[in-house]
């Protein structure tokens, strides 16, 4: 059975409201919660960047049945691994076993802020394999002293470790991460419906079990020009892809990039308007490439009240007819 989810987009709402959507959402009847973890938003357009665990905490204090995921968080520069490690063990207690802790190589709009430059994607991606082992380490509740090329752990101990630690998902993009991080990780986690992705982690795993988690922007409007207006306002960026997205460094870079973007661009990539068949259908690749999960982002903050009111809970029973 295909599990659906709700985006809390962080870059396009602030910290209050997305409290209250996720309340609302597990009321609508998703089965899943995950959330962007950005120090800044893609645009100015989208306007907000509020702490994602923070948030967090208090919507695993507000739901009670709702999978909880971040989607992605990146140990590796503004955090560090036993940083990374303690938040999600906390959250994993506060949530009552309910939480994934989704990871990534990141972004340079959100690590550049510490100053510290921006590293080459194959040293992005040691990083993050060299933090996934002392996350594991730090979440049996042992003491930890870790040696590595990129990290130095002297005397750590997560003190509220959750029995069985934490689940990791880990994002992928190619065959060769997949067979790097297969094996490291419990969950796949990708933003295109690529069954090559999903054979290739099954394959690599030694157990051959796992969950694809993906992702997928919609924009629900009662007038299909308002969607379409408001997905070229809020989510141009979208098409620049990952090589792009992951090495831009402010939403002035994102802006420049996506100015010639026309919104019959954005229309094409992004399923638009009031008709929730054709947002359902927009959806069907995923499962189809073998993704167990699939979280909907609502595009922009201006709608999402009146999406989750009115939209969200006939879209779901669409998809759930539709999905095997």
């Amino acid at each position: 059975m295909v599990r659906f989810g709700y985006t809390l987009m962080t870059e396009q709402s602030g910290p209050k409201d997305l409290v209250r959507y996720a309340a609302r959402a597990e009321e609508v009847g998703f089965d899943l919660e995950v959330i962007s973890d950005h120090y800044s938003p893609w645009l100015t357009e989208q306007g907000h960047a509020p702490y994602a665990w923070s948030v967090l905490g208090a919507v695993a204090h507000t739901t009670s049945r709702v999978e909880l995921a971040t989607y992605v968080t990146c140990p590796i520069q503004r955090y560090h691994p036993v940083v990374v490690a303690q938040k999600a063990a906390t959250i994993q207690v506060l949530s009552d076993g309910r939480f994934i802790l989704g990871l990534g190589a990141g972004e340079n709009l959100n690590e550049h802020v510490t100053g510290e430059g921006w590293p080459p994607v194959a040293q992005r991606q040691d990083m993050l394999e060299e933090a996934v082992q002392i996350i594991r380490e730090l979440h049996t509740g042992e003491l930890v002293t870790w040696e590595g090329d990129y990290f130095r752990v002297d005397s750590a101990r997560v003190w509220d470790a959750p029995d069985g630690g934490v689940p990791i998902g880990l994002a992928v993009s190619g065959e060769r991460s997949v067979e790097r991080f297969a094996p490291l990780g419990d969950h796949l986690i990708a933003v295109e419906p690529d069954a090559e992705l999903v054979k290739g982690w099954t394959k690599a795993r030694p157990d051959g079990l796992a969950r694809a988690i993906g992702q997928i922007p919609i924009c629900w409007a009662p007038d299909k020009q308002q969607a379409i207006d408001l997905a070229h306002e809020q989510f141009r960026w979208f098409g620049g892809g990952w090589y792009v997205n992951a090495d831009l460094p402010t939403p002035a870079g994102f802006a420049a990039a996506s100015q010639f973007v026309r919104k019959e661009d954005v229309a094409g990539s992004i399923a638009c308007g009031p008709d929730l068949d054709e947002l359902a259908e927009s959806v069907k690749p995923y499962w189809e490439a073998g993704f167990t999960d699939v979280a909907l982002v609502q595009v922009g903050d201006a709608l999402q009240q009146e999406f989750l009111d009115k939209a969200a809970g006939p879209l779901l029973e669409r998809l759930r007819a539709l999905a095997p």
